[in-house]
């Protein structure tokens, strides 16, 4: 069995690193960073994976869904902006958690405003993609990369940025007012109280994945899977073994990564070290560890170990400060 294994929020930012780690065991992981090969991967670690430039994720999440999804979409999430020490900040769309009904009124109340650019439907309660029916020059940052993060007012860009700047107020006024968040609000739940766009493109023509089967519940790599005709299953809680190529996604450290709650992280990652690298390193041929820093600079690194690695004993076992 050959396994890669991506862990978004795995390398954590250099300044809190030593500090988070200085006094944590992880010796699978350890063997790895000592005995394994490090290289830098580009910082879209999912559309390198495929053989992708990028990843037209509002197309990808419609075939994901088993929808046709003909021409060019963008991805318009219904998600809340949070007040606090670090300005406004964009909220886990988790913790959103509109359900169907609440979904499907708010994207009627949503769709006219949006009518001269095309059609918005939902592949998802909270997953809402534009088909569009006019070219679309935008920049925006992508929805997962800016969970927790500050709010950049000058997004999104492009030389269409100020009419889309305009129509996203329009449709905060329209989000204040509506029935479904004033129920949240006094109910004391989070409100959808304004939309995210990001994941623009159309369906790639070709996809070039490096393995068989993948390991992960995300709506996109869904997509990718189902156009690629690859096998795609929810994740296991811990390693399982089997045969041929396998990617795994391990969504474990992300959300405690994007808060820097330390002491969350820590204990994710003990167990990653537990139910993953110890049984991986023991089964496998090969095992490619990819870490990921999330938010505004991310970056994208992968320790490759194979099994005759375990003879390079004059590699000796890196602390876990060598996750920088």
């Amino acid at each position: 069995m050959h396994l890669t294994l991506l862990v978004p929020g795995l390398l954590l930012p250099v300044e809190i690193l030593e500090s988070t780690t200085f006094d944590l065991a992880a010796p699978r992981l350890s063997h790895l960073l000592g005995r394994g090969r490090r290289r830098t991967l580009p910082d879209d670690a999912l559309a390198h994976l495929f053989g992708l430039e990028s990843i037209p994720a509002a197309a990808l999440r419609k075939i994901g869904a088993g929808k046709a999804a003909p021409g060019e979409w963008l991805c318009l999430d219904p998600v809340h902006w949070q007040v606090g020490a670090r300005g406004v900040t964009l909220d886990d769309p988790v913790r959103l958690a509109l359900v169907t009904a609440e979904s499907n009124a708010l994207l009627t109340a949503i769709g006219p405003l949006f009518a001269d650019w095309g059609e918005l439907s939902a592949s998802a309660p909270g997953q809402w993609e534009l088909r569009l029916t006019r070219p679309l020059r935008l920049e925006s940052q992508d929805l997962p990369s800016a969970i927790q993060q500050p709010i950049d007012p000058r997004l999104p860009g492009g030389a269409d940025g100020p009419a889309w700047r305009r129509l996203l107020l329009e449709a905060q006024t329209v989000l204040h007012a509506h029935p479904v968040n004033r129920a949240r609000e006094a109910a004391g739940r989070p409100t959808a109280n304004s939309l995210w766009p990001w994941g623009f493109g159309a369906l790639p023509k070709r996809i070039l994945p490096a393995f068989d089967t993948v390991l992960c519940d995300d709506p996109v790599v869904a997509g990718l899977c189902r156009l690629a005709g690859l096998d795609c299953q929810p994740a296991p809680p811990c390693f399982q073994p089997a045969h041929g190529r396998v990617c795994a996604i391990h969504p474990g450290l992300a959300a405690a990564a994007r808060t820097l709650d330390a002491l969350a992280w820590r204990e994710s990652l003990l167990d990653l070290e537990r139910d993953w690298l110890a049984p991986a390193l023991t089964a496998c041929r090969t095992v490619s560890l990819i870490g990921t820093r999330l938010g505004r600079q991310p970056e994208t690194v992968a320790f490759e170990w194979k099994r005759g690695d375990r003879l390079r004993f004059w590699r000796r076992p890196q602390p876990l400060t060598a996750l920088k």
